[in-house]
């Protein structure tokens, strides 16, 4: 197993055998980043180790693998979440493998258990809770919810997340990973508590919720956002210097798109504060336009 983020990708020389890459996204230019510079590389040096890549994420260089049958890529419109892309089929035709490298999060943990159990679901409703969890629409079930707020807690805990596959491919019958889940998950409530305080100082400008503070203690960025969408139709938060820009999942809005960006999520989206008057205005245009 291997755990990564789209722009924090490991070398590939560092990964085993033949590797499976699921729920990573083609890094987005900004920030530092492009497709070339990360991932482009990687799929480079996996070569012929590469058995497939499935991604719900959009990104305009996904048409350059369209032809390759390796690369099962889809946007978020067509999949608001991994797991359900990852079928028996898909698995079937990648052949053996050695590695299953995941996203560290929810989404891309329950595609790796479900690699693992060959395309079927590690309990009956998961591929549903994974897409609850990552579109922010619909209530997950419990464990689903639990291992969230546990992944969240400890988004840095790569302990966590094996036990979080141990649970799932041993499908739900592990105590003892389970008691490790819960334990984790129980970390958030100050986080999420800290959320709300911040809350309180969004501000609402031109129909955008708007908040702006220097990060003293750990908060939770999606519970953040998620409450400025409660005032407005699009929040921002700007911290660290960085703007996190939200919109709900079914909005519409595509904020890759808007800010030049290649790929992401349409509605969730991380730019340099740099950009910051560029970003109030198009967001603020954005929503006049629907007025």
């Amino acid at each position: 197993m291997a755990f990564l983020t789209p722009r924090s990708l490991t070398k590939a020389s560092s990964l085993v055998g033949q590797v499976v890459v699921l729920d990573i996204a083609f890094a987005a230019e900004g920030g530092g980043s492009s497709f070339e510079g990360i991932t482009l590389p990687f799929i480079n040096g996996l070569g012929t180790r590469l058995a497939a890549w499935v991604d719900h994420h959009d990104h305009e260089r996904h048409a350059q693998y369209a032809h390759d049958p390796r690369f099962v890529l889809a946007t978020k419109a067509q999949h608001g979440a991994c797991p359900e892309m990852v079928t028996p089929d898909v698995v079937e035709a990648a052949g053996p493998v050695d590695t299953v490298a995941m996203h560290v999060d929810l989404d891309g943990i329950y595609s790796g258990a479900k690699w693992v159990l060959k395309g079927q679901e590690p309990y009956p409703g998961a591929d549903a809770d994974a897409r609850a969890v990552d579109t922010r629409r619909g209530e997950p079930g419990n464990r689903a919810s639990r291992i969230d707020r546990g992944l969240r807690a400890r988004f840095r805990d790569n302990d966590l997340k094996v036990a979080v596959m141990r649970y799932l491919v041993a499908r739900t019958d592990d105590a003892d990973a389970w008691n490790q889940i819960e334990a984790a998950a129980r970390l958030i409530d100050p986080l999420l508590d800290e959320s709300r305080r911040l809350a309180a100082e969004f501000k609402v400008f031109r129909g955008v919720a708007y908040v702006r503070f220097d990060m003293q203690r750990p908060f939770d960025k999606t519970e953040l956002l998620l409450l400025g969408q409660q005032m407005a139709a699009i929040s921002v938060v700007h911290t660290g210097g960085t703007l996190s820009v939200a919109a709900d999942f079914e909005s519409g809005f595509d904020f890759v798109q808007m800010f030049d960006m290649g790929g992401g999520m349409p509605t969730r989206v991380s730019v340099p504060d740099s950009r910051l008057n560029e970003v109030m205005d198009k967001v603020a245009a954005a929503v006049a336009a629907r007025a």
